[in-house]
């Protein structure tokens, strides 16, 4: 795109009354302290590194199921938000330095105003056990994937790694320096929108989930390169083989 994508942060989108609980857990797994609250209502909540920018945050919604959705930073959100609308988002609404559109396949997200942000948080946790959130899956399903891909590769002009014939991924490599790469995953069921899902790089994923089930996450299932896991609030998120500092 012509004006490109300088940072990402992905948004964990949480009613009230499961807001603490969600910070609670998502800044042990981090690493972070909950920050200063921004945002016309004080809706949007950074979780702040120990080294790094902020890249995960945390969203009070009114109503709603939990999930998440990313934010692509920019310098200039009006012409990107154009461009956006021009490979097929749909525009929702407009603020001060912020565009809320929908992707294709609806999946929510956000053009914000890039402010400077460069340092991709480290990986936390004890050692063998280190882990970092790098990585958010669009979870396609079958009848929308080949438009969607086609949307996010063309949206972030990131190099797309596409896999076999047969394989239900394509990946978008991330540019240096920028805290997730995008992984595309075509769906066997009949979910009716795109949805997202957060992914770790581990050094070690069984150990690293088991140690999230002490602070109250479910394993929901084992897969051979990536186990599910269930948060408190009932965000899912993969605990991956990928390695931290993986493209």
């Amino acid at each position: 795109m012509s004006d490109p994508v300088l940072w990402m942060s992905v948004f964990l989108d949480v009613t009230p009354d499961r807001f603490e609980a969600c910070a609670a857990f998502w800044a042990r797994v981090t690493g972070s302290v909950v920050g200063v609250p921004v945002g016309d209502e004080h809706e949007f909540w950074p979780l702040d590194p120990v080294a790094g920018d902020p890249c995960l945050w945390l969203q009070q919604t009114r109503e709603g199921p939990v999930g998440c959705h990313p934010d692509l930073y920019v310098v200039d959100v009006a012409s990107a938000a154009d461009r956006a609308v021009a490979l097929g988002a749909t525009r929702l609404t407009d603020r001060d330095g912020l565009v809320v559109l929908r992707s294709p396949g609806l999946l929510p997200f956000c053009l914000v105003r890039h402010e400077g942000q460069s340092v991709r948080p480290e990986p936390v946790g004890p050692v063998g056990a280190r882990a970092v959130v790098d990585q958010v899956c669009l979870d396609i399903p079958a009848d929308r994937y080949d438009a969607e891909c086609d949307f996010w590769a063309a949206l972030t002009g990131w190099t797309r790694s596409r896999g076999e014939v047969d394989d239900e991924f394509n990946r978008l490599l991330r540019p240096s320096g920028i805290p997730y790469a995008v992984l595309l995953q075509r769906l066997d069921d009949d979910q009716p929108t795109v949805t997202a899902h957060l992914n770790l790089a581990c050094e070690d994923r069984d150990a690293v989930a088991a140690l999230h089930h002490t602070w109250g996450a479910e394993v929901v299932s084992r897969k051979p390169s990536w186990t599910v896991v269930r948060d408190p609030v009932g965000i899912t998120y993969c605990v991956t083989i990928r390695a931290p500092g993986a493209v």
